[in-house]
């Protein structure tokens, strides 16, 4: 079978992967020149490893992730920095950190010891979880995360210091925007399943590098190769008057409509094409930092509070040179998400609040000042993630077409736009494709 997959991010080259697997002849097109997608390598010389257009974190609860890894012949042990679940501000005011036990006890003993937190915050949060385990972790569909909260009557500082921050960072969009339903989901697969499903992994090399470039070794690749014609049908799928048998439509709902605008319009399946069209979106700004000297952090990942009227919209600062090995100097990555007011500064002051915001709290936390920054490098992904809102209707893998598959983390995989999405969504886009042949 000749397929097409059209879109190199994790969602495209998972399915490319899963058609190679099954001995489909797989040519993959890609606009760019680097297999990733959203999560990919950017080559930066000044650094002492190359960068990522976005710093990433994978979970334990990761499972098809890990396991196309491995198949992949790449191995999460050694490319991923696993540790357990630990939460710690930069100006260590706050800690909260899951002992050796069996979920859910784990996840219990970490709120129930948690630095920072009042025992009415703990008994609150111990509350809420238990409320979640007792519905299926299936709050209302209309819900908010903001409506949850305030059903379950959680206290401000543990809105403030744990679940705002957790929201943010898995959902990419502000608590009184998102969903509960996707919140819940995430919290019962990392809290209930598992111990090690609650797991961080850092990666320890260009998100490219995990795996995106064993896949483009074994594909047709065709980087610089914009598809702008896409035309399906129950026999095949024309890309650009080349004719496949089948195809995997892997590249963001907008471009997706685009593509497939004359093909659906004016047809039973236009609901599609309004689906494809009603996504919103959400930026992400990641800060790479090259110091002068070394300095280290006390944890690879901590948290920073932030302070919106002063620019100060970093969320997690990463030490990009305890990460990589690769580096003698200091390496910092500064991480915001819902980034949509900082993406609004000039670069100059949205560097220099982030730079203020780190130096005060690693005072504040007694550590030695910054070195002076060498280099600084600010990438905004002004679509980072689909705005995840309660009740979007996102799209199956399968079209009105039997050749022609979606996927993308914006798909109905039953989670927010994080990276096991988006390869949970081209594992089945691959799956739709090879059953429908044998049909």
């Amino acid at each position: 079978m000749k397929v097409a997959v059209i879109g190199a991010g994790w969602a495209g080259l998972a399915a490319a992967a899963a058609l190679r697997e099954a001995d489909a002849k797989v040519t993959v097109f890609e606009a760019g020149r680097t297999p990733g997608g959203r999560a990919r390598r950017v080559v930066h010389p000044a650094f002492g490893a190359d960068l990522d257009n976005g710093q990433h974190i994978l979970l334990g609860a990761y499972t098809e992730t890990l396991a196309l890894m491995r198949r992949l012949g790449r191995n999460p042990d050694a490319l991923l920095m696993r540790r357990p679940l630990r939460l710690a501000s930069l100006d260590r005011q706050f800690l909260l950190s899951a002992p050796p036990l069996p979920a859910p006890l784990h996840g219990a003993a970490a709120l129930l010891f948690a630095r920072g937190l009042s025992l009415r915050d703990k008994l609150a949060a111990l509350r809420l979880i238990r409320a979640l385990r007792q519905c299926q972790w299936q709050p209302p569909r209309d819900w908010t995360v903001a409506s949850l909260m305030q059903y379950h009557v959680q206290p401000e500082p543990l809105q403030r210091q744990v679940w705002t921050p957790l929201c943010v960072a898995a959902l990419n969009t502000p608590p009184d925007q998102a969903s509960a339903a996707l919140f819940a989901a995430v919290l019962r697969d990392t809290l209930n399943g598992n111990r090690r499903h609650s797991d961080v992994l850092l990666p320890c090399v260009d998100l490219s590098a995990l795996w995106p470039d064993v896949v483009a070794l074994q594909v047709k690749m065709r980087y610089g190769d914009t598809v702008r014609m896409l035309s399906p049908s129950d026999s095949g799928v024309d890309v650009n008057d080349e004719r496949f048998d089948a195809a995997v439509l892997a590249v963001p709902p907008a471009i997706a409509a685009r593509l497939l605008a004359n093909a659906l319009r004016n047809t039973p399946s236009v609901g599609l094409l309004r689906a494809l069209q009603a996504f919103d979106y959400q930026p992400i700004a990641t800060l790479n930092l090259r110091l002068a000297a070394a300095w280290s952090l006390p944890e690879p990942m901590m948290m920073l509070r932030e302070d919106p009227d002063r620019g100060h919209a970093g969320q997690w600062l990463f030490d990009r040179a305890r990460l990589t090995g690769k580096s003698p100097q200091g390496e910092l990555a500064v991480v915001c998400s819902t980034a949509k007011r900082l993406a609004n500064l000039p670069r100059q002051e949205a560097i220099d609040a982030l730079l203020t915001q780190v130096s005060e709290q690693a005072a504040r936390a007694g550590l030695p000042p910054l070195p002076p920054v060498e280099v600084a490098e600010l990438f905004i992904e002004k679509r980072a993630t689909f705005a995840a809102v309660p009740g979007l209707a996102r799209p199956l893998n399968q079209t009105p077409w039997p050749s022609l598959a979606l996927a993308g983390d914006w798909t109905d995989t039953g989670y927010p736009g994080v990276l096991e999405g988006a390869v949970r969504s081209g594992l089945n886009a691959a799956r739709v494709l090879l059953t429908r042949r044998k049909d």
